[in-house]
């Protein structure tokens, strides 16, 4: 089926050839069209340009987009998506004044999580995470990560993986998956760490590998949770089976994570709350992708990732909602974007490139997404009428979606 849009008042994120990511300076560069046309057939961009190149066309359907703007859907590469229940009493509890690691000491965080998935059925796992998945392609989201991390039990971790599995062939949204065994230590293993990473890499990890439940293996490397030798084990265990390392990394502290993994050729380091200089010095002339988390930072009132900084210093960054229950019970790149630009100084071309063409990157979907260039999914959003690109992160708390395209059907 082919469909043409027309008459679009800007086509943002146009490319000619592929680029892996774009950072430093090329951050606030936005390739746009003005006054232009898209054409699709079935779910790749075959088409797209100025309306006065635009020739008569036999077509399946058309549609005006007069005064409105196009950009392609984003691109979310680090969420957990799949959870079960929720964690508001633990939301009260921080309004009273404890901090994320008390909740966590007194067994609530991620431990709460992991218990309430250990009870939870595989179907009604799937139907809670389908909800939320139907929820951010309404909000503009058409690639997306998710990772286990939940289950901390072999049981649990392997139902996490085979939901994620099932979420990706149900729905046109495209999705990656990450294990995550290492995210927190379960209380059973309290006092014997290494016990625990041994079922993680030796009874879980050839599991995961035989299956084929996760493109990528990540840690949750800070302190109190997994150390950089644990995440240097983890990691290797991974490469043993083809896994690409992904980490969580200074949210709380800086301990020498970022150095660790990037010899690993770790295709991204997610959350960098904390960030030294020497933190950036070493992930410059890297092809590790920093992804930033604003919406965490928000809800836990803790520092944003120095976004400024990094930029400046020559670097990519992506942007990315860690939907979750405990520290972000959101989804809504919309609002990451909104976020990023307010609290984190960064332009709208910069935010809007970090949640497209550079979170495909950290998910490895730079050849079929994250930006409009002929050959590439059809995934794009079309938004009411707004007066240019920058009311998008400009009207915080809203979206400006009309309609969202993804793989080449209207959601």
């Amino acid at each position: 089926m082919k469909i043409l849009i027309t008459n679009i008042q800007e086509l943002l994120q146009v490319e000619k050839t592929p680029k892996l990511f774009v950072s430093g300076k090329q951050m606030k560069i936005l390739p746009t069209i003005k006054n232009a046309f898209l054409l699709i057939e079935d779910s790749i961009i075959i088409d797209f340009g100025e309306m006065i190149f635009l020739e008569d066309l036999k077509v399946d359907k058309r549609i005006d987009a007069k005064r409105k703007i196009i950009l392609p859907t984003w691109c979310d590469s680090h969420t957990h998506i799949v959870y079960a229940g929720h964690r508001e009493q633990e939301f009260i509890d921080k309004i009273n004044g404890l901090t994320y690691e008390e909740i966590a000491n007194k067994g609530g965080g991620i431990l709460n999580s992991a218990k309430e998935l250990q009870n939870t059925s595989e179907d009604e796992l799937y139907n809670q995470s389908s909800k939320r998945i139907e929820e951010v392609m309404k909000l503009g989201t058409g690639a997306v990560e998710i990772k286990s991390g939940y289950g901390l039990t072999k049981k649990a971790e392997l139902k996490m993986l085979r939901v994620i599995k099932r979420l990706d062939k149900n729905y046109p949204i495209t999705i990656k998956s990450t294990f995550l065994g290492a995210h927190a230590l379960p209380t059973e293993f309290k006092n014997n760490k290494k016990a625990y990473l041994d079922l993680v890499i030796n009874e879980i990890l050839p599991i995961v590998a035989k299956e084929k439940l996760a493109e990528f293996i990540d840690i949750f490397c800070e302190t109190g949770y997994f150390s950089v030798e644990d995440t240097e084990r983890i990691l290797k265990a991974g490469n043993k089976f083809g896994l690409i390392p992904k980490i969580h990394v200074n949210q709380f502290t800086a301990i020498g994570g970022i150095q660790a993994v990037i010899k690993y050729n770790a295709l991204s380091v997610d959350h960098l709350e904390e960030m030294r200089a020497i933190d950036i010095e070493c992930l410059k002339g890297t092809k590790t992708m920093p992804v930033a988390l604003p919406s965490c930072s928000y809800f836990l009132s803790i520092p944003y990732t120095p976004a400024r900084k990094m930029i400046d210093a020559g670097l990519p960054l992506a942007l990315a909602t860690d939907y979750n229950p405990g520290s972000t019970p959101s989804g809504n790149m919309n609002f990451v974007v909104s976020t990023a630009c307010i609290k984190m100084k960064m332009t709208p071309e910069e935010a809007i490139n970090a949640a497209t063409i550079n979170g495909a990157y950290a998910m490895n979907l730079h050849k079929t997404h994250g930006t409009i260039c002929i050959g590439k999914k059809a995934n794009f959003i079309i938004t009411k009428e707004i007066p240019s690109y920058n009311f998008i992160p400009y009207s915080f708390g809203n979206h400006q979606i009309d309609k969202v395209f993804i793989e080449g059907k209207e959601i």
